[in-house]
């Protein structure tokens, strides 16, 4: 059983920066970050294989760095340069069969239950 914890959410000031991760990926699979604000779809943000090939959505390239720490299982998000529209609760997401880094969540079977990030 493949249980994600997302962690360190919170609230910021526009400009501000902060640093999500989450625990419990696999070592090869395709992992990714998404959100979704209230009323709003869920938008994919970033994603990474395991030849850490990335995907990014433009409206966070070059703000937001997605990474991966194999021997610890773990995921990353870091967030510089927030803006009020990045508020949203945002998600982790891997699958073991994906080969390519996508933003398309419905190939990802194993989601976390999300941290909440609010930019004020």
């Amino acid at each position: 059983h493949v249980q994600l914890v997302e962690s360190g959410g919170g609230s910021v000031q526009a400009g501000g920066s902060l640093r999500l991760s989450c625990e419990g990926t696999g070592r090869t699979w395709v992992m990714a970050w998404f959100r979704q604000a209230p009323g709003q779809e869920r938008e994919g943000v970033a994603s990474i294989d395991s030849l850490s090939s990335t995907r990014y959505a433009a409206s966070v390239k070059g703000r937001f760095t997605i990474s991966t720490d194999n021997a610890k299982n773990s995921l990353y998000l870091q967030m510089n340069n927030l803006k009020p529209e990045d508020s949203a609760m945002y998600y982790c997401a891997a699958d073991p069969r994906v080969v390519s880094a996508t933003l398309e969540d419905w190939v990802y079977s194993f989601w976390g239950q999300g941290t909440q990030v609010t930019v004020s």
